[in-house]
């Protein structure tokens, strides 16, 4: 079975890194930017960036081994818009408009996975991002057609967008991660109550 591992560090201009895991890897392309007000956040410019992004990401590629071109990057920011419509649009299913950029990006050969001595999987490398750029449109696909679909929320922080997936029993998660959102509401709600207390 493939390790499938999700998660990026953070690091937000307003506070302290922490690590967020959306439960997806096609998730954690959003936090790149994206369309309107997420714009802001850009951070795939030039195809270095991109390749450097794609060590930081739950692929954990070597940027020295990632060939992007120009045209893998605008790829890359299409994939990625289409993907923060398609996604913040849930449980509306996608248009044709929408699933036309998901399943060219899917139509690329994937990474090719290598046993490693350890027991553990590693890539074969050098790639191209076209190559990785199918791996978040794979698992989308996986993500909007399969049993999770209906969990994909948004953090319930005022400040914050991101998106995960709610992989909880309950089905209750609120934050993006614990270690900033959920925190600063568990502290904003304590000093509420001890405000209220004479």
């Amino acid at each position: 079975m493939r390790q499938s591992t999700t998660g990026l560090p953070m690091t937000p201009p307003d506070g302290s890194a922490y690590f967020f895991d959306p439960g997806s890897l096609c998730l954690e392309l959003l936090v790149t930017g994206g369309p309107g007000d997420f714009a802001r956040w850009e951070v795939l410019r030039e195809p270095d960036d991109l390749a450097h992004w794609l060590a930081d990401c739950g692929l954990r590629l070597d940027p020295a081994r990632v060939r992007v071109t120009e045209a893998e990057l605008r790829d890359a920011r299409k994939l990625r818009d289409t993907l923060h419509h398609v996604l913040r649009a849930l449980p509306e299913p996608p248009d044709a408009a929408d699933v036309a950029p998901i399943n060219a990006a899917a139509e690329h050969p994937p990474l090719a996975p290598r046993l490693i001595g350890d027991g553990n999987t590693t890539w074969v490398l050098p790639c191209d991002a076209a190559q990785a750029l199918s791996e978040f449109a794979r698992d989308a696909i996986d993500l909007l057609t399969g049993d999770h679909a209906h969990r994909v929320r948004e953090c319930s922080a005022h400040d914050c967008r991101l998106l995960f997936v709610d992989t909880s029993r309950p089905g209750k998660r609120r934050w993006c991660s614990m270690e900033r959102c959920g925190n600063r509401a568990k502290v904003h709600a304590l000093r509420a109550r001890r405000a209220e207390t004479p």
